[in-house]
């Protein structure tokens, strides 16, 4: 009977359409990455191209069929709520992204984008060290959650072939 029921679940859950988000594939060959001098989503970014596609990372924007641009990058927090005696109880954490990615003849295959990311972080004045902490984990974990984002929508540009030009015969 328990194996029974175990393969219905599993027939049912192949039937439902649901799939693993696997590897993206980018329809470019070469990519260049612009962004913040410094800033850790470049490196991200970077490294989730590397692992999850067969694009080929360059440093060089007129050897890349696509480039890349971060364009901005911040993030800080607001305070949400306040007890009756004036102290802070919970910070809204706020993590924006802005990009957009264009074609070896400059022209914009995806148009200027901005991703907005929000987590709710409780704060108490006892743990002040440790919110610090879970802050940092928080905005660092909205920052590795946007390159993934910016790397999904990479993989769902369509694009004309690129090295594909009429021909003319003689």
């Amino acid at each position: 009977m328990k194996k029974i029921l175990l393969l219905t679940c599993c027939l049912l859950l192949a039937a439902c359409g649901f799939q693993l988000r696997g590897t993206a594939a980018l329809p470019f060959d070469t990519l260049y990455i612009s962004f913040p001098q410094g800033h850790p989503i470049g490196t991200d970014l970077r490294r989730l191209v590397r692992a999850s596609t067969s694009t080929r990372l360059v440093d060089n924007r007129k050897k890349a069929e696509a480039i890349l641009e971060i364009l901005s990058v911040t993030n800080d927090r607001q305070i949400m709520s306040v007890s009756g005696g004036g102290r802070v109880l919970e910070f809204e954490l706020r993590y924006r992204v802005s990009f957009r990615l264009l074609d070896a003849k400059g022209e914009e295959l995806i148009p200027t984008n901005e991703l907005a990311l929000r987590r709710i972080m409780p704060f108490t004045n006892q743990q002040v060290v440790a919110k610090e902490g879970e802050e940092a984990m928080l905005v660092r974990e909205m920052q590795s959650d946007s390159a993934d984002q910016i790397v999904r929508r990479l993989g769902a540009v369509k694009v004309a072939e690129l090295n594909k030009s009429p021909q003319v015969n003689p």
